[in-house]
């Protein structure tokens, strides 16, 4: 039997399992034992594949992270070998950050400055998205004549696209040049961008205008060079939008995307993996139901063939019922159930943040359940109510016109209780 301070180690162990669910505030030393590899998910890092898709809280970032700044494919492509990669050793394919690249890319400030004079287009975007590859790649240039590109701080925007402009030419034809020499040194060189919408918090405009100028950028030179490729992870709104605009490229790149989405097996699978490998007292109770294989880089993976196959562990931590009875709801089906969005689908973020906030929440109660049980059904539900307000929040700080509408329904909303309360 065991202790209340091992439940509440356990529960501890819980509630700081994701970082409340954002890949960006992950430790990284942690994230190659957390990341799930879904076999879909990594058929974005084929060659062929440039744009990655999916709605918030689906993962874009942590495959980002795994990936691009991690360098983890090799070791995670143990465990999907049927998926089509490029070469996985490190002299034959480099992954390179584009975007996020801190102060070597303008601050959403400077940037909202620079377009006050310049009004934001996709044409200008891609200017700015193509002088900033070249500076991304200059060690891979090596070309003393496009000095005057790297010389601006990266912040410095307007300097930035001048010089590049002044040395389009020579620019254009050294990364024609360096696509040649990759095909023949047989190498790879991927360059990555994610979290497109933190460009320019709270200004859809330029975000759009952005979005499309790198799409097209992507979209006009992706049958153009054949080893110098571009990986964009876009949210699908963002996505969305840029198509409005798209072309005859646009329209390959997009037939060829990649929509991250998640089935109930690999959401359960991600959710006890993380479990197991916040702490080794979470990896011996979960083993309790759940049969495991151990990687010496990887950690703890769960052996899931089904969505049934994590039940068992769920309602060991839970109970059966989200009450007295199955009239209150399945846990194992209301888990998922209550983190679909509109359109059926289930992203990682919101159950990983469900998890994390329901053992916080058991924490502060007065008492513990009685072992094996760790939550509480009451504390599963109040922890609900927390990520949906983070949910809501999240989307008027990202579409900033919601709070215009919030306000006008609550208006509406009291108008109609004050001529019912009049008799009107």
């Amino acid at each position: 039997m065991a202790t209340h301070d091992d439940q509440t180690i356990l529960l501890d162990a819980m509630s700081r399992m994701g970082s409340a669910g954002h890949a960006d505030h992950e430790d990284r030393n942690r994230l190659p034992k957390s990341f799930w590899p879904v076999p879909e998910h990594l058929r974005a890092f084929d060659p062929d594949v440039v744009l990655v898709v999916g709605p918030r809280g689906a993962g874009k970032t942590e495959l980002f992270l795994a990936v691009i700044e991690l360098g983890r494919l090799p070791d995670v492509a143990r465990l999907v070998p049927e998926v089509r990669l490029p070469p996985l050793p490190a002299n034959r394919t480099r992954w390179l950050a584009a975007y996020p690249i801190g102060a070597g890319f303008p601050s959403a400030m400077l940037l909202k400055d620079f377009t006050r004079s310049t009004p934001p287009t996709g044409e200008l975007f891609e200017e700015v998205w193509l002088a900033y590859l070249v500076r991304v790649l200059r060690d891979e240039i090596r070309e003393d004549s496009l000095g005057p590109i790297f010389t601006p701080d990266g912040g410095d925007i307007a300097a930035v696209v001048q010089a590049f402009r002044a040395s389009m030419r020579p620019a254009l034809l050294a990364l024609d040049r360096l696509d040649q020499r990759l095909v023949h040194e047989d190498r790879y060189l991927f360059v990555a961008y994610d979290a497109l919408d933190g460009l320019a918090r709270g200004d859809s405009e330029v975000i759009r205008a952005a979005t499309q100028g790198l799409v097209g950028l992507w979209a006009s030179h992706t049958r153009r060079w054949r080893r110098l490729r571009g990986k964009i992870f876009l949210r699908t709104d963002l996505y969305e939008r840029a198509s409005g605009a798209g072309g005859a490229d646009f329209a390959k790149l997009a037939a060829n995307r990649i929509e991250l989405s998640w089935g109930d097996r690999h959401l359960y699978a991600m959710l006890v993996r993380r479990l197991a490998n916040s702490h080794e007292k979470l990896a011996d109770y979960c083993a309790a139901k759940i049969k495991f294989e151990e990687d010496p880089t990887l950690g703890w993976i769960p052996v899931v063939r089904k969505a049934a196959d994590v039940r068992p562990l769920i309602e060991r931590m839970v109970g059966p019922y989200m009450g007295a009875n199955e009239r209150k709801g399945l846990t194992f089906r209301w888990l998922l159930d209550h983190v679909r969005d509109g359109k059926g689908q289930a992203p990682p973020r919101p159950l990983v943040q469900l998890l994390e906030a329901g053992a916080d929440a058991q924490t502060q109660s007065p008492m513990l359940p009685r072992w094996p049980r760790l939550i509480e059904p009451r504390a599963l539900r109040r922890a609900l109510d927390k990520v949906s307000e983070g949910h809501v929040a999240a989307a008027l700080d990202e579409w900033p016109w919601l709070e215009g509408l919030k306000r006008r329904l609550s208006a509406i909303r009291s108008e109609a209780h004050a001529g019912a309360a009049s008799g009107g």
